[in-house]
Order: structure tokens, then sequence, then C-alpha cells
């Protein structure tokens, strides 16, 4: 049986768009590599803050602790549409400095994302430990506005990126919370980052 040839057309057609809209979805985004050496030489910079002001965003009451400003080399790119936090925060960055911002070090490490985690992995270690630790976080990005999520929707891996805001502490009606590190030596449970941003630039 021969079937109707037109038909046939519309059913490749349609897969063919389909396998094309998959490939869109899952296909890696292409990495920017560098030459060797530390490219941001400089930490990320915070000072405490006791302004009593307050943003609200889709419901949620959003507190600032600490005036925050970064630049940074992305180490990863991890966007999330399901889950609580993703209403506030569509996207993280695991973001590196000085030795984690050195292509000969990154190399050697790989780095992952997953359930609001970032995770990285050394057959051998290229810095110690506790510099790992020390010169790399993830954060949870809260955009301020539509400018930023733009921004954000560009950023690769190994983008050298700049960002200014606020460390900042989540609250909802219900009681639910989420709250910002303050610190960038430690690891674990809540370790991560929680930052409403208000600019974000990408060095050309």
């Amino acid at each position: 049986m021969s079937g109707n040839p037109r038909g046939r057309y519309l059913i490749l057609l349609l897969l063919a768009w389909f396998g094309g809209f998959l490939a869109y979805l899952f296909w890696p985004e292409s990495e920017i590599t560098h030459a060797p050496g530390i490219l941001v030489e400089e930490e990320p910079q915070q000072r405490l803050t006791k302004n009593p002001r307050f943003w609200e965003k889709d419901g949620y009451v959003i507190t600032p602790l600490a005036e925050f400003e970064a630049k940074a080399r992305v180490l990863h790119v991890m966007r999330y549409s399901r889950g609580r936090e993703s209403d506030l925060s569509p996207v993280d960055l695991a973001l590196g400095w000085g030795p984690m911002s050195d292509q000969q070090v990154l190399d050697q490490i790989s780095i992952t994302q997953s359930g609001r985690w970032y995770e990285w992995h050394a057959k051998t270690l290229p810095v110690p430990r506790n510099v790992i630790t020390a010169s790399s976080a993830n954060m949870h990005i809260i955009p301020a506005g539509n400018d930023v999520e733009e921004t954000l929707e560009s950023i690769r891996k190994g983008d050298i990126i700049r960002l200014t805001g606020y460390l900042v502490e989540v609250r909802a009606q219900d009681g639910w919370g989420w709250r910002s590190s303050l610190t960038r030596t430690d690891d674990g449970n809540g370790s991560c980052e929680l930052v409403w941003v208000q600019q974000v630039f990408v060095q050309e």
C-alpha cells in the first residue's frame, strides 16, 4: 500500500521540526575558552547594609543583607523552570575568580550544576581544595528587571561578567524563606549566594 505522498511529506516535515526543536533545547551551548592565566584578580566585594528598604516580586518580599559587586568568569550556567525557587531565580551561575578564572586550572576540573547545587571534580587537584572553595561560588540570580533577564539569557560558559546588586533574604507569606550566604569560604548546604542583580555586563 503506497499511502498518501502528501501525508508522508507532512509527517517527515513534522519529525524534522520536532528534531530541530529538541536540538535547540538540549544541544550544549558553546564554551568560550581563554589563554592560560588569571583573568579576574579581584574577589567579590560586599558591604553589610542596614537599609530598611525591601522589594516585592511575585508575592515574595526581598530584603537586602549586603551590597554586592563581583567580576568573575562564568564556570557553568544552569537554567531552571521548575520548583518554587525558579519563580524568583531562573538561572544559577557558577562563578570563579583568582585561580578559578585561569584556563590552565579549569582544564583540570570538571564542573557541573544540578538541583541548585554546584559541584566540581578533579582527578588531581591543580590548586588546594580550600583555594577552589574560596575562589568560586554558585550564585542564584534574581533579575531585578527585564534588561537583566535578557542579558542573563545570553551568558555562556567562559564569559567574563560584572554584576552589581545585593545579597538578599527572601520570605513568603506562608513562611517559606531563602537566604544568601555572606561568606565566600563556606561550602555545603546554605553556602550559595542569593543575588538580587540590578546590573550585569558581559565583557567584550
